[in-house]
């Protein structure tokens, strides 16, 4: 019976606070400090640059990228530079690389609202938190 009580909470239970939970618990794992934004992005700028500029959602972006699942499966790496419009990305980059200055690294902790949501990727099970190890590169408007 309180398995069956357990079980119907954790339905109920919305997917914000879900995400909140794994990332919480992935930051705490990994011992990481995070800026985190109104929506429950978490970025982490680990190789700061002194000046720079920083892209908008309009803006062509460059990047190095590594996409992985809080336990480390990696679903996507980027073979060489890439450019994209930031503006055709998920919600999770269109609203954290903006945070980056041209040649900064970091990481975007993303919850499943930024990324895919309930829809399942390639690779990527549906509701999943997303982690991307990030070098913003270049970008132009």
């Amino acid at each position: 019976m309180i398995l069956l009580a357990l079980a119907a909470c954790k339905e109920n239970t919305p997917q914000s606070e879900i995400d909140a939970q794994i990332i919480d618990e992935y930051i705490n794992l990994h011992n990481l400090t995070t800026n985190v934004t109104e929506s429950g992005l978490h970025y982490i700028i680990t190789d700061p640059v002194a000046e720079g500029t920083k892209p908008s959602v309009s803006s062509t972006v460059t990047v190095d990228y590594v996409g992985f699942l809080t336990d480390s499966t990696i679903f996507d790496i980027s073979p060489a530079p890439l450019e994209l419009p930031l503006s055709q990305t998920i919600g999770g980059w269109r609203e954290g690389i903006p945070y980056f200055k041209r040649g900064e690294k970091g990481m975007l902790i993303i919850p499943s609202k930024l990324g895919y949501g309930v829809y399942p990727q390639s690779g990527i099970p549906g509701n999943s938190v997303l982690i991307f190890e990030i070098e913003l590169i270049d970008f132009y408007n």
